[in-house]
Order: C-alpha cells, then sequence, then structure tokens
C-alpha cells in the first residue's frame, strides 16, 4: 500500500464545484454544476479517495451535502475526505453514517481542542481529520487564523500540533492561506518545518498545487498526501498523472 495519498478536492457552493481565492467567497470561480458527475469521473480516472468540502456550511454551519456525500460513496466506491460545518459529534457521525470514510474537522479543532481530542478517543484516529488553516505573524510564527481570518487563536501551529499529536491524532490537513487557490506552488518550506518538528503526523499539503511536480515535490518533503483542486478543474494536470505519482 502507498504512503502517499492524492486528493482530488471538490467543494461545493450552492449546489456547484467552485474554488475559492485565498478562502474569499466574494471571489468565487464555478466549474460545474453537478458535483456527483465530476467525483464519478474522477473515481474513472483512477482516483482512490475524494476531498469534498462544503462550502456552504463552512460559512453558516450545518453540513449540507448528505445526499451528494452518499450518492458518491454508493456509486464510486471513493473513500472520503469531507466537512464543512463540522460542529458536534452527532455531526461526525452523521458524516460516518453517509458514506464518510474520514470526517474533516476545522474550526471546532483550533478553538475547542479538548473536543476533537474526545472525538479522536470515541471514533478513532483512521476516522477524523483536522485541518488547520494558517499564515505567519509578523514575528514569522505560523499562527492559526480564526473567526474568518479576523483574529488568531491562542496557542500557534506548532504548539497546537504538538498537543494534538499526544492525543492521538493521525491526519493533517494543513493550508498556507496565502497559497490557496492561487496555483502559486504549494509551500515546500512549511511543510518542511512541519514533518521535521512533527514527524508522527501525517500530513496533507494543500494549497497552490500547480502541476505534477508539484505532486512529487509535497511527497518530497514528507507530505503524505496532497489536495488538488484548481490544478485538476483547470487540466493542468490529470487525475491519472497525478494518482502514478502515489506509487513512485
Amino acid at each position: 500500500m502507498t504512503d502517499f495519498t492524492v486528493y482530488p478536492a471538490i467543494d461545493v457552493l450552492d449546489g456547484r464545484v467552485v474554488r475559492l481565492h485565498k478562502g474569499n467567497y466574494e471571489k468565487e470561480t464555478r466549474y460545474a454544476d453537478n458535483p456527483v458527475a465530476v467525483a464519478q469521473s474522477y473515481a474513472r480516472a483512477g482516483t482512490r479517495w475524494l476531498h469534498l468540502v462544503d462550502l456552504d456550511a463552512a460559512r453558516a454551519g450545518g453540513y449540507t451535502l448528505g445526499p451528494v456525500l452518499k450518492e458518491v460513496a454508493d456509486s464510486t466506491g471513493l473513500m472520503i475526505q469531507t466537512g464543512g460545518g463540522v460542529r458536534t459529534a452527532d455531526d461526525v457521525q452523521r458524516l460516518l453514517d453517509w458514506g464518510a470514510t474520514r470526517v474533516v474537522v476545522g474550526s471546532v479543532a483550533v478553538q475547542e481542542p479538548r473536543t476533537v481530542q474526545g472525538w479522536l478517543e470515541r471514533f478513532g484516529p483512521e476516522r477524523i481529520t483536522v485541518a488547520l488553516d494558517t499564515r505567519t505573524d509578523d514575528d514569522g510564527v505560523w499562527v492559526l487564523p480564526v473567526s474568518g481570518w479576523t483574529s488568531v487563536a491562542e496557542h500557534d501551529l506548532p504548539t497546537t500540533l504538538h498537543d494534538y499529536a499526544d492525543s492521538g491524532l493521525q491526519h493533517v490537513l494543513c493550508t498556507d492561506i496565502g497559497r490557496d487557490g492561487t496555483l502559486g506552488g504549494p509551500n515546500l518550506n512549511l511543510y518542511t518545518f512541519l514533518t521535521r518538528s512533527t514527524p508522527g503526523l501525517r500530513f496533507q499539503a494543500s494549497g497552490g498545487a500547480r502541476d505534477v511536480a508539484d505532486v512529487r515535490s509535497a511527497r518530497k518533503v514528507g507530505c503524505a498526501g496532497i489536495v488538488l483542486g484548481k490544478a485538476l478543474l483547470e487540466g493542468r494536470l490529470t487525475v491519472g498523472e497525478a494518482v502514478q505519482e502515489e506509487w513512485v
């Protein structure tokens, strides 16, 4: 079994497949009207995993993609990592019941880490992915923006990761928000730092990936996977080309 995973990403807003620029809902690009069809095309191209994001729920809470998640799971057999608006243990259980393989937890993971640590114990570390959006402050420290990125969490990224590592966390999706949706390349310096400072965690690179070389570079610096969104939707690389890198 490969130690590296490609996660084609489908972000859904108002029922459509979209991409946001640096997470800004005012800078939305629409790509397709049927997220299930896009997922099925990725499955036919050879991916094992899908990263499915409910952008409506990420903004307002209350996961809305239950029918989409279930149809994708039933029609493709893909393993699905999905989230958006997950706030409670009942939310986690509901997504698992609909067919999720892993549930992505974002805001609550930063604001209520003890709660999410309890979920790791209850559901198991293979069922939870903690998603952390990050940027550097004026002192060069990797901080965790919250509240629509208008403020930062009390603890910085390294401290938060060490606390979670001690609680059994395995999977971390870490996004440099300055790269998200930009096709500017992943922040390899960030992932090199993360994989060296907390080697027990399995990091998924997210934000900026452009081509096969970026997939290869993320693997080379020690990432366990990479999330690919805009580059696939715009045809800069194919799913087939990307997943070949899982086995190199």
